[in-house]
């Protein structure tokens, strides 16, 4: 048997093109050949062929050996990417790479990126930043009150954020496809984001991340917001994968979690929680041609936010997203939240259980048109399946197929019905489009089965 193994992994490694490794990397395993896999014809939104991209979404899969890198380090994969170069390139990820690092590898904590005011009155020694004195002087409670922080503490938190933001955001360039290897790729404290150079209008990424584990995605430094909403909130800028100006980015068999910085063991600062988390995966600025499929989203507040404003017009006819076979288990908004565009939700699993900390799943905003189909949810009290939905200044979805799950058993549920007898004014039951990249949306009326797909076959499970 061992014998037969190693044969089979000489031919495997004879199989693929040659590969760049970092410097001192021990290979132990081939890289999987679903790093060259391309998005399939009919799977979602992504899937769109356009004059610029006729076979859909493909990524780095065309990646020429002298492109095609095996990193451990985030030195090694800012370099592997080289933004924007749009050459294409495959890139695996090996171990666990942290963002939070100087360029010599080290760990940096919050307190590391602390900074002074930038532009300091003349004649005065420049502020330094520290959340100690951030605190005494902005309480709302105190002499400052519910006005927002300015001067040259307010100065020094930008800057301090700014220094962070450095290091953990990572630039994608166009044609990359990111594959994690093996069964513990983890991407720390990361900001992923698939955004071209040009920041109006769109362009065609043609992105592909598959097999990753993201966690813990820290903002250490959070705008403090006294007048949003009545008592005010800490608000932070970083997504693990944040899509803007970007066309044709699949997202699939990845895990998204807060391992070391639960919202659970976040203080209470100001009154709120000191919320150093902003999305999961966010799709936004005018993007268009999405498909998220077969991940975990776990633990979370603000997951998915799909839509930039509901003033951000030049997002219409755009925001076509395609969600399916994700597993969204104790997340607590945004499942997602739309504004303006088209976006497929079917198949995936909801265990919402009685997490204290829900709010609603599906987000109708201003002119969003979802489509809820086949999806099945574990809601136990004091949770109703009329919070399932909520609306934020949209009037129409389409729920068909969907079902609450009930020892084992899926219970068809017209969660639109449900909120329309709770709530003024009704929802539209019709979204005013039917998907049809999708195959066979499947049957959701087995839940216990569509449970098992979802948790056996999603998150990083790709060999």
């Amino acid at each position: 048997m061992l014998l037969s193994t190693l044969r089979a992994s000489a031919l495997l490694l004879l199989a693929l093109p040659s590969i760049t490794l970092a410097s001192g990397t021990d290979l132990t395993s081939a890289p999987s050949p679903k790093g060259r896999h391309t998005l399939p014809a009919d799977d979602g939104w992504a899937a769109t062929p356009t004059t610029a991209l006729p076979s859909g979404t493909t990524g780095g899969s065309t990646a020429a050996p002298e492109r095609t890198h095996i990193v451990t380090s985030r030195a090694e994969l800012v370099a592997a990417l080289a933004f924007p170069d749009a050459t294409p390139k495959l890139i695996y990820l090996k171990g666990t790479i942290d963002a939070n690092v100087n360029d010599a590898g080290a760990s940096l904590g919050c307190s590391d990126y602390y900074r002074a005011d930038p532009a300091p009155p003349a004649g005065t020694t420049p502020v330094v930043y520290s959340l100690e004195a951030f605190l005494a002087q902005f309480d709302p409670t105190g002499a400052w009150g519910r006005v927002n922080p300015t001067g040259p503490l307010e100065r020094a938190r930008v800057a301090s954020a700014s220094a962070q933001s450095a290091r953990v955001r990572i630039r994608i360039p166009a044609n990359t496809t990111i594959f994690g290897m093996g069964t513990n790729a983890t991407l720390r404290g990361a900001w992923l984001d698939i955004r071209p150079s040009s920041t109006s209008g769109n362009t065609p990424m043609n992105v592909i991340i598959r097999n990753v584990s993201f966690e813990d995605t820290v903002d250490c430094f959070p705008q403090w917001a006294p007048t949003d909403g009545t008592q005010g909130n800490w608000n932070s800028a970083y997504d693990s994968i944040s899509v803007r100006n970007a066309t044709h980015v699949w997202v699939d068999h990845n895990s998204f979690s807060d391992v070391t910085s639960a919202d659970s063991t976040l203080p209470v600062l100001f009154g709120r929680v000191y919320q150093v988390h902003d999305g999961h995966l966010d799709v936004t600025n005018e993007s268009d041609y999405v498909t998220i499929s077969w991940n975990q989203f776990l633990n979370h507040d603000k997951t998915m936010l799909i839509g930039s404003s509901d003033s951000a017009v030049a997002d219409r006819n755009k925001l076509r997203v395609t969600i399916h076979h994700n597993l969204f288990s104790g997340v607590g908004q945004r499942v997602p939240r739309v504004r303006f565009g088209q976006v497929h939700v079917y198949n995936n699993f909801f265990d919402v259980d009685a997490l204290p900390t829900y709010g609603y799943s599906w987000g109708v905003g201003v002119e969003s048109q979802i489509y809820a189909e086949n999806n099945a949810f574990v809601l136990n009290a004091p949770h109703t399946p009329d919070d399932v939905i909520d609306r934020f200044s949209g009037s129409r979805i389409t729920d068909t197929g969907n079902c609450l799950a009930v020892a084992g058993v899926c219970v068809v549920t017209d969660f639109i019905a449900a909120w329309n007898a709770a709530n003024n004014p009704d929802f539209v039951p019709d979204a005013g489009w039917v998907p049809v990249l999708y195959g066979t949306a499947g049957r959701a009326d087995r839940a216990k089965s569509l449970e098992t797909n979802v948790h056996l076959f999603s998150g990083p499970t790709l060999r």
